[in-house]
């Protein structure tokens, strides 16, 4: 895992945004990362090939926010999400991380260790859960 700095979102970066968020919105998401100086993204690499993405925005120094986690579809079920979500957790010293997401990812994040609670329906006809990850229990 190393951190993606450059000041161009790269075409495979890009690709990999696009499996988090809309790809309307991967541009504007990625230049968050950049100016933003809470909001850190770290590439998942194989063979100097990035094959799956996370990033954070660090709420304090005791909360974070999964804003984004994916893998390239021919590494997904392979282990490599909870490697990333490892690593921000053994990075940082965070006693939270919480991410927000659909009905797709809860069963991941629940197998990390998140418990799920349902926000009901954010968006016509969306169910969103907050997935939080308590370190101090």
């Amino acid at each position: 895992m190393k951190m993606i700095q450059s000041n161009e979102i790269q075409p495979e970066v890009k690709t990999l945004l696009s499996y988090a968020t809309s790809e309307k919105k991967v541009n504007s998401e990625y230049l968050l990362y950049i100016e933003s100086p809470e909001r850190v993204l770290y590439g998942y690499y194989i063979d100097q090939n990035i094959v799956g993405c996370i990033g954070i925005v660090k709420e304090d120094a005791n909360q974070c926010e999964i804003k984004h986690i994916a893998l390239s579809p021919t590494y997904r079920g392979k282990k490599i999400g909870r490697e990333m979500v490892r690593f921000i957790e053994e990075h940082y010293s965070f006693s939270i991380i919480y991410a927000e997401t659909d009905q797709d990812a809860v069963t991941f994040y629940k197998n990390v260790g998140f418990l799920i609670r349902s926000l009901g329906e954010k968006y016509p006809g969306v169910e969103r859960f907050a997935c939080i990850l308590n370190r101090t229990t």
